[in-house]
């Protein structure tokens, strides 16, 4: 019977339902078929995203600062869309299904986008920007793109939230030789988005520049297509694991049955409140958040036995109200990394407006303004090699530990963001004061400025200090915060985790757009000229990386407070499993 249980794996099964053998399904082959939907998404995603606000300023006539709120915008909801992505595979559609609908969207997105971009109708007439002639995009014009893009980020927020789930689902973790290569898988899945990214930013900008954007587009139409056929080819040798339901609904239950029980006093022994778990699955009383334990509390009414069980919205075991407790000790520290996000968005933004009225040029090749976030990739890659095989080993010999943790990584991160904010208010103030010396040399370069006019006279090789600083950060915040919030969640709410990380993604990006409103409104003069004016070298820039810079210093300050808080859930030493951890 013990030979027969170690042929399947405990908790998945195969297409057809039946428990899945360990030879037939799952493993490295089915896991990189996963992979490969992962690295045409950050393809298409990626690729819009870095060039798409030259695309608002230079075709669509769009002002700087309204390109920039719209690119950040659309990445914030790609991000923010996980959420749903990962409610419905937890509640209703699974992570194979959800994947196969989301990724079929995408696919749509970027083949209407490619569309959008080819058809003269869908675009105003060429012209100079600042020309009295020239005219924005209309409504419908708009409305279309806007159409096309939004329709990509709900593909991407279906997908982001179910590819590195079901990727781990081909791994047991109950096994010690698949528990090692999920850990590896990991590894593989970021360095996956990296390549990805890497070559967004690369060949695909330089397609849409030097070729056309509709043939770059078309292109991540096709490749996404590819990766579907691919993707399905591993149907059967898949490992499912069944949806729990949403982890929301417990949290809504622990939270409306503590608010119901409000005027009760807690008994003076937590061992009088209510638990039903089984003793291997029991997670320990804890003193933090001890309203919820209310939830806890047996009340008259609350037993009903002619059934299974107590109505969960009305008790709630111990075990059930720590698992909310785990989830709100993740909230100071998934608060206090948001900001990340909003630096990281200038480099997609702002950062490409600076490298476009620069000089690109490396000999007779003109390097596309997108293009320049190559370096922030290279940053995230060579950060990550360093860290694999530098100083992961030294740390080891010194402190005894592999790596620095996971609260140690976001600091990290957020302190190397906060200097690269720095260090582009400075690059800012230089590339300004060239902008200033040489329109006295000539009169019109400030009004006569366009996408395509002649750069100023400094090299675009000045940003690339703030892209390797806030590439590196990323590397340490992003493998920080994905190994936090998936080892400090619930069991049963991983998929919700990581969900509640990547949205920290999203809100970044949407505090980016605010900030840049109110910075905007406030510094806007009656001449319409601004730290944030519609061109760029009218504007003050450098003070606007200034606030960021600030603001992440203060950020830093209450995140290490949190981080000094939170006090994670010590988990018992476990030899084996057991039969009834197995059920857990």
């Amino acid at each position: 019977m013990d030979e027969k249980l170690g042929l399947t794996v405990a908790d998945a099964v195969d297409y057809k339902g039946c428990p899945a053998e360990r030879s037939k399904t799952g493993g490295w082959i089915p896991a990189a078929l996963i992979l490969g939907i992962e690295i045409v998404e950050r393809l298409s995603t990626m690729g819009i995203a870095v060039n798409l606000v030259t695309y608002l300023g230079g075709v669509m006539h769009l002002p700087s600062s309204t390109s920039a709120n719209i690119v950040t915008d659309f990445m914030g909801t790609c991000f923010l869309l996980c959420l749903l992505g990962g409610f419905l595979a937890d509640s209703f559609l699974g992570r194979y299904k959800t994947i196969g609908i989301f990724v079929v969207v995408q696919t749509l997105g970027t083949a209407m986008l490619a569309i959008v971009t080819e058809l003269p109708q869908l675009r105003p007439p060429p012209c100079n920007r600042h020309s009295e002639e020239c005219k924005e995009a209309n409504g419908l014009q708009m409305a279309v793109l806007y159409l096309a893009l939004y329709l990509i980020a709900l593909g991407t927020g279906g997908l982001k939230s179910s590819i590195s789930g079901f990727g781990t689902d081909q791994f047991d973790e109950k096994n010690d030789k698949e528990k090692a290569q999920m850990a590896f898988f990991f590894n593989r899945f970021f360095f996956f988005i990296s390549i990805g990214t890497l070559t967004a930013v690369t060949v695909l900008v330089y397609l849409q520049d030097e070729v056309g954007r509709s043939l770059a587009y078309g292109i991540c139409s096709i490749t996404m297509l590819i990766a579907i056929f691919i993707f399905l080819s591993g149907t059967r040798r898949y490992r499912y694991k069944k949806s729990s339901g949403s982890p929301m609904v417990q949290i809504f239950q622990v939270i409306a049955t503590a608010i119901s029980k409000r005027k009760i006093n807690l008994p003076y022994d937590v061992g009088m409140l209510y638990e039903d778990t089984p003793e291997p699955c029991r997670i320990h009383h804890t003193d933090q958040f001890r309203f919820l334990d209310k939830a806890a509390i047996v009340a008259e009414g609350d037993m009903n036995y002619l059934t299974a069980g107590p109505n969960p919205w009305k008790l709630c075991s111990v075990t059930k109200v720590e698992e909310v407790k785990m989830m709100g000790r993740l909230l100071p520290i998934w608060a206090t990394t948001i900001i990340f996000w909003t630096t990281y968005a200038q480099m997609i933004t702002f950062s490409v407006e600076q490298a476009s009225t620069m000089d690109r040029s490396i000999g007779s090749f003109q390097i596309p303004a997108g293009s320049l976030t190559v370096f922030f990739v290279a940053a995230i890659l060579i950060t990550l090699a360093v860290y694999d095989r530098l100083i992961m080993p030294l740390w080891k010999k010194w402190r005894g530990k592999p790596g620095f943790s996971s609260l140690q990584k976001i600091a990290i991160g957020l302190v190397l963001s906060t200097i690269g904010m720095a260090v582009a208010a400075a690059a800012e103030m230089k590339r300004l004061s060239v902008a200033k010396s040489f329109v006295y040399k000539n009169i019109n370069i400030l009004t006569s400025f366009t996408w395509n006019s002649s750069a100023l006279p400094i090299s675009v090789f000045l940003l690339i200090p703030q892209f390797f600083l806030v590439g590196a950060g990323e590397a340490f915040i992003y493998t920080g915060q994905l190994d936090f919030f998936i080892t400090q969640s619930p069991k049963g709410m991983k998929t919700m985790s990581t969900g509640l990380f990547l949205s920290t993604l999203s809100l970044g990006f949407f505090v980016r757009s605010f900030l840049v409103s109110v910075v905007k409104k406030v510094t806007t003069s009656d001449d319409g000229q601004g730290w944030l004016a519609d061109n760029i070298n009218y504007g003050r820039l450098d003070c606007f990386y200034g606030l960021l810079s600030l603001l992440g210093v203060v950020n830093l300050v209450i995140y290490l407070i949190c981080a000094v808080w939170y006090k994670p859930d010590k988990a018992k030493p476990i030899e084996r499993f057991t039969d009834a951890e197995n059920k857990c």
